[in-house]
């Protein structure tokens, strides 16, 4: 399968869909190839793959999308310029369609290992017609339904209405299937009245010698099939194919069907494709093999061999030739002891012969494929009724002129009244051009599928770090061009958190810059893994300030609950941290307060999500009314908990800068959470290097503080043992139990 096939799909799928939806297909279909080249051979089974990937992700059903695809295909290929051979197949549909069999032949040499199906045209009639569809790739019955209704509408404004009478697979690999087209087909009608009007004027008469001349590759056969005329051409070839039964000497490769005389008769429209069944073996080069058979003589050039050819030494230069039983050599005497003749040896004209046209294969190992030495034909089968036989007008297919060498013919063998022989002169030099072509094209697109795979993994690590900053579903919506005020979005419940280090001026005061990122990315490292726990999102640090919300992006009625535990989780952790500056745990203050924001993206540098409105002020003022180690939360805030297994704590009413008096509370634990949490402590301190000899403090031996990164943390966090939080005793212990 070429890649043009899939690289319609490809665009297909990213014009519809998108960018990062073929993406996504790709990975569920295991493709590894990020894109295709046009005249490369893929795997039989990657449409298919990507088909049922692409139903998957997309929601639509699979037919549907084959449809698609062939529908696509067709407008696809006028990229390249293949428009021009569609729009010149047929003068009318039924032309089309009549010789759509032969559509793929005009492509051979562009795609020479193309596999193309077989279509065969039956009960024509002013309606439409029945196309038989034979092919050995399976599920593409509606690839071609789409293909068929694209083509009439594109070049013939016609529309066809295509339904499947039947379908059957073949044990032989082969998929049949039975199409009954409906349209418009007043060519029909056009050819009947013509072919009634038309006169019967007497042709001139030919001489059957005269006419196997002209068509040097034809085969007579009548219905018994037995051959019972070949043209002068594969006489030079073969010998005596005449009397044998014509499957006996050639297979037929296309249409794909039986080699039967009514399959002949019923696909005359069709292009045939015969192949010698046994490899040609050349024995002779120069000479002419005077071969008696009824008073016509016989250019014996070559002969079919079943047997192996045996070894014989030459006297002459004590090297060892090949040497074919009963063959022939030059001149018109036999060479050679007794009866039996000695052919020439081929190698050294063959090695001359590639030397003047440049046409040598690598290892010069051309006999060993067999394949290559079978006379492959293609051309028309043609029912004449005087004779009660069908004639088969062919023409030799030669891939360069050494097969043509091999397999026994010449130039002077080609009819001169088509373009056989252009065809093979110009054909060598131009396949020599293309190969060139291509496979500086398979370089690039080698360099290419590397650039893209280099080009996936960085685009990852990319995607990671935007996602990081920005909510992917906003992120994917600045992506497709929408202005970053558009990502502007009301969340009617959401529940917001504030924290900041008590004493966090003095503390940098008294150390280093250095000291005092170690500290905070420590922490903030911490709370990062507790926002992931908590299913909370991390908005934004500012100084020692720590701002996360829940109930935004993602919408959920247990935004209070989520934060509350972070929150409670927060101060736990806080027992691991310690003030570089004397060696005493850090204190954080918490606010939490409950309300509407909008959420989005404003500007235009520097992008990040922000929240706004009156919520986001309450709770900094929570935070900053609050006291250290505490976690003070609205009213609002406690009306969402109060129902919950949270103990919370009547503070009073407070007066908020901005707000005016409001009724605050303190949460305190939740009840029965009495199990440890399992966080990794990045940043610890040991203080008895700080302490001198009398256990007091001494600021100029207080060790300084190594930098620690996040990279560093999160590796850490990867290979070290969790540690243990217990839960904190704290001053307010003696006021729960005064509670209680």
């Amino acid at each position: 399968m070429y890649g043009l096939l899939l690289e319609s799909i490809n665009e297909y799928i990213k014009e519809a869909y998108g960018e990062s939806v073929w993406k996504l297909i790709r990975e569920r279909a295991l493709c590894p190839h990020h894109s295709f080249v046009t005249h490369q051979v893929y795997g039989e089974h990657e449409i298919p793959k990507i088909a049922r990937a692409a139903s998957e992700v997309t929601g639509i059903d699979l037919p549907d999308l084959m449809d698609a695809f062939g529908v696509t295909f067709v407008s696809f290929v006028g990229q390249y310029g293949y428009d021009r051979i569609l729009r010149v197949l047929g003068r009318h549909v039924r032309d089309f369609l009549n010789g759509l069999d032969n559509l793929h032949e005009y492509l051979r040499f562009s795609y020479p290992k193309l596999q193309p199906p077989s279509f065969f045209c039956e009960e024509e009639s002013s309606m439409g017609l029945t196309l038989h569809y034979r092919s050995r790739r399976r599920g593409f019955v509606h690839y071609v339904k789409g293909q068929l209704r694209q083509v009439g509408f594109l070049f013939y404004q016609t529309e066809i209405s295509v339904e499947v009478l039947r379908e059957t697979d073949h044990a032989e690999g082969l998929t049949h299937v039975v199409f009954r087209l409906y349209f418009n087909n007043k060519a029909f009608k056009i050819n009947r009245h013509n072919f009634g009007n038309s006169c019967s004027d007497s042709l001139l008469p030919v001489r059957s010698d005269v006419f196997f001349e002209v068509f040097p590759f034809n085969v007579v056969f009548g219905e018994d099939m037995l051959i019972r005329r070949v043209g002068i051409g594969l006489q030079n070839i073969f010998e005596k194919l005449e009397g044998r039964r014509i499957e006996e000497s050639f297979t037929l490769n296309r249409p794909l069907v039986k080699f039967t005389w009514e399959n002949v008769l019923n696909h005359t429209n069709n292009l045939f494709e015969l192949v010698s069944r046994l490899p040609i073996e050349r024995t002779g080069l120069h000479g002419k093999n005077s071969v008696s058979d009824e008073g016509s003589g016989t250019l014996m050039h070559n002969k079919v061999h079943a047997r192996k050819a045996t070894r014989r030494r030459c006297p002459w230069f004590g090297l060892g030739v090949p040497s074919i039983e009963n063959g022939y050599g030059n001149g018109d005497a036999a060479v050679g002891n007794g009866d039996q003749a000695a052919p020439l040896d081929t190698s050294l004209e063959l090695m001359a012969f590639q030397t003047i046209t440049g046409d040598a294969p690598e290892g010069f190992n051309t006999l060993a494929n067999e394949n290559d030495r079978c006379l492959t034909l293609k051309g028309q089968m043609m029912f004449m009724e005087d004779w009660k036989s069908v004639i088969f007008i062919g023409t030799p297919i030669m891939e360069n002129l050494e097969q043509m060498f091999m397999t026994g013919l010449y130039i002077n063998d080609l009819s001169m009244h088509d373009s056989s022989r252009d065809l093979v002169l110009a054909g060598t030099q131009q396949s020599a051009e293309l190969k060139l072509a291509l496979d500086q094209e398979q370089q690039k697109s080698s360099k290419l599928e590397e650039s893209m795979r280099m080009l996936d993994v960085e685009m990852k690590k990319t995607d990671e770090l935007l996602y990081q900053m920005i909510p992917k579903a906003v992120a994917d919506r600045l992506r497709k061009g929408e202005a970053s005020v558009e990502t502007c979005e009301v969340f009617q419940e959401v529940t917001i958190l504030f924290s900041d280090v008590v004493g966090f001026t003095k503390i940098c005061s008294r150390i280093t810059p250095m000291q005092v990122v170690s500290m905070l990315n420590s922490m903030y490292t911490l709370f990062d893994q507790l926002t992931e726990k908590h299913n909370v999102y991390k908005v934004e640090t500012i100084g020692d300030a720590y701002m996360v919300v829940s109930g935004a992006p993602e919408k959920t009625r247990f935004h209070a609950h989520y934060v509350a535990d972070m929150a409670l989780d927060m101060l736990r952790s806080m027992k691991h941290l310690q003030d570089p500056s004397t060696g005493e745990t850090l204190q954080i203050r918490i606010g939490v307060h409950s309300g509407m924001v909008v959420a989005g993206v404003v500007g235009l540098k520097m992008p990040r999500w922000c929240l706004f409105g009156d919520t986001v002020n309450t709770a900094s003022r929570m935070e900053s009314s609050g006291q250290g180690m505490h976690i003070h939360i609205s009213e609002t805030t406690k009306a969402h908990l109060e129902e919950e297994p949270y103990l919370l704590v009547e503070r009073g009413t407070v007066t908020i800068k901005g707000k005016g008096e409001m009724k605050t509370y303190w949460l305190k634990e939740k009840v029965g959470d009495q199990t440890g949490e399992a966080l990794d402590t990045p940043f610890l301190a040991n203080s008895s290097e700080n302490e001198s000899d009398d256990g007091s403090r001494d600021s100029s031996r207080i060790s300084s503080y190594n930098p620690v990164f996040s990279e560093d943390v999160i590796k850490k966090h990867r290979d070290a043992p969790n540690i243990t939080i217990e839960e904190e005793v704290v001053q307010e212990k003696v006021e729960l139990d005064s509670v209680t």
